[in-house]
This record gives C-alpha cells, structure tokens and sequence, in this order.
C-alpha cells in the first residue's frame, strides 16, 4: 500500500533541502540511530508537511518527530499550533528536547521505537 502524500506549501521544498545540509548536532545524532530502516521503519529528514517543515517523519506510521532547542523557548504558541494542526491530520507528533538527544540518545530511540509499535 502507498503511502498518503500529506500536501505541502511548495515554497518550502527548497528551504527543506537546504536545512538537511545544515542539520543541528541533535538531528545528525539522531538521523543515525532512525536511517536505514534501524527501527523496522524508513524516516525522512527535514520533510515539508502542510505549512511546516518536520525534522524527522516517518510515512508509514505517520509519525513526526521534532527535535526542540534553545531558540523553541520563544515560539511555544507557533509549536503548540504546528502540534496541533499536524494531529489534526492525524499525524502524531513526538517532541525531543535537543539536550535529551545529545545526553540521553538511547531514552530518546526507546521512546520512538516504542510510539512505532503502539497498536
């Protein structure tokens, strides 16, 4: 089964190549644990969804997975907005804080592996 393309502004196609290019040591460290099918299921980085650009997302479990440092302490209405509005389309939503996935990487791969399995 394919899985459902979820639309996007296509103005942020470019802007989302160009944020895989420079990616913040959280996302490279947490790339390597999900690529390649490491968890039993393909990730993208830095994927356009709607009006947003997700650090992490997996199609088939229609999981995205965000990585929140430093500057997401002044936008956490725009982040409770984007959360919202991306469960509203029935993507689920796991937010890591970017000091968790340097110190405590191996919680951080538990948790999403374990969110991958819910029934």
């Amino acid at each position: 089964m394919r899985n459902e393309i979820i639309p996007y502004r296509k103005d942020l196609k470019e802007k989302a190549r160009a944020l895989r290019k420079d990616s913040t040591l959280s996302e490279v460290l947490l790339w390597q644990e999900v690529r390649k099918r490491q968890l039993g299921v393909q990730f993208h980085r830095q994927v356009p969804i709607l009006n947003y650009i997700v650090d992490l997302y997996c199609h088939e479990k229609k999981l995205a997975i965000e990585i929140n440092g430093a500057t997401h302490e002044w936008k956490v209405s725009y982040d409770k907005k984007r959360t919202n509005h991306l469960e509203s389309k029935g993507i689920k939503v796991l937010i890591f804080d970017d000091l968790d996935v340097k110190n405590n990487i191996t919680w951080v791969v538990n948790e999403i592996y374990h969110r991958i399995n819910e029934k």
